[in-house]
């Protein structure tokens, strides 16, 4: 196992409701997948659970070596936070070509979150792929 980059970030929790305040449906949309909006509305501090996943998101952008940009959506990166098992982070469109082009295999996250504020942070690995067991032979 490999370490291909490490990326953190921390979010204002009034920031993220600001934001989704003003923007609403457009704002969720652009940033979350249903899966993400659906998670996060049915937890009781929704806005800091918003804070926590997008902080993840430019968590893994950051442990990619790259921030978000312009060709790259914010739901390539989807979190999925599900039956008490640590987060799982699947990519996909063009940010999952560039986790492939840095050979990145796994990401490693853990999300935090208070009142005030929001943190993640991401570890990108290369994990080889199990190489199958040779036979041995012994000479007598």
């Amino acid at each position: 196992m490999e370490i291909v980059g490490l990326g953190t970030q921390v979010l204002e929790c009034v920031r993220v409701r600001k934001l989704i305040d003003q923007h609403g449906e457009v704002f969720l949309k652009q940033v979350f997948t249903d899966r993400e909006v659906s998670y996060c509305n049915g937890k009781r501090q929704t806005t800091e659970q918003f804070a926590a996943v997008w902080a993840a998101k430019e968590a893994v952008f950051r442990s990619l070596g790259t921030t978000w940009k312009r060709g790259t959506n914010w739901t390539d990166v989807e979190i999925i936070c599900d039956g008490g098992l640590p987060a799982r982070v699947v990519v996909t469109g063009p940010t999952r070509e560039l986790m492939t082009l840095r050979g990145v295999t796994q990401f490693l996250l853990t999300m935090a979150f208070c009142r005030e504020f929001a943190t993640a942070t991401g570890i990108a690995l290369r994990v080889p792929t199990s190489r199958p067991v040779e036979d041995t032979a012994i000479d007598d």
